[in-house]
């Protein structure tokens, strides 16, 4: 018998072992879950209740913030930001964030607002898309996709900027 045609058998406990590892993988892989039907309403989002436990709904409210304010923190972040936004209309938005030793990034427009609910969100045609929401007491002003608005590799260390909105100033 050549050794073409000849089968090959693998050992029991080769297969055993290749069983034994499937199943352990198989135990770690995250259920799926099936797509709900119902779609989420624009007027209730989800909030984890103070027990961390349960969703409860969390009614929506028009975004009022209005800031033009500077920060530089202790490593020498600086961030300049004019945002005028009410009823979650973006009246005005610029920035400008300079970043030690990375460089710059500058966000004036053109900008469109493409979403009033649940976050308000502006897109450039350049890609650049800013997210504005609600967190609390503070609104993040937080970028995606903006390298081209940024000095050569400065975006990868472009953080959100955060806007108290009781008292506009910017941290």
């Amino acid at each position: 018998m050549s050794a073409l045609s000849r089968p090959t058998l693998r050992p029991l406990h080769g297969r055993l072992a290749a069983l034994a590892a499937a199943v352990l993988l198989s135990a770690c892989a995250l259920p799926v879950l099936p797509p709900s039907d119902a779609p989420i309403s624009d007027e209730v989002l989800a909030s984890p209740s103070s027990a961390g436990k349960h969703l409860r709904p969390m009614p929506w409210r028009p975004l009022d913030v209005r800031a033009d304010c500077r920060f530089r923190d202790e490593a020498g972040y600086t961030t300049r930001i004019t945002l005028d936004i009410a009823q979650s209309k973006v009246n005005a938005f610029n920035a400008d964030v300079d970043i030690p030793r990375r460089g710059s990034c500058s966000f004036h427009g053109p900008f469109t607002q493409t979403r009033e609910k649940p976050s308000v969100q502006l897109r450039a045609p350049d890609g650049c898309t800013v997210d504005i929401f609600e967190q609390g007491k503070a609104v993040t002003v937080g970028f995606a996709n903006c390298a081209s608005r940024c000095t050569r590799g400065a975006s990868d260390y472009l953080w959100p900027i955060l806007v108290d909105r009781t008292n506009g100033q910017c941290h």
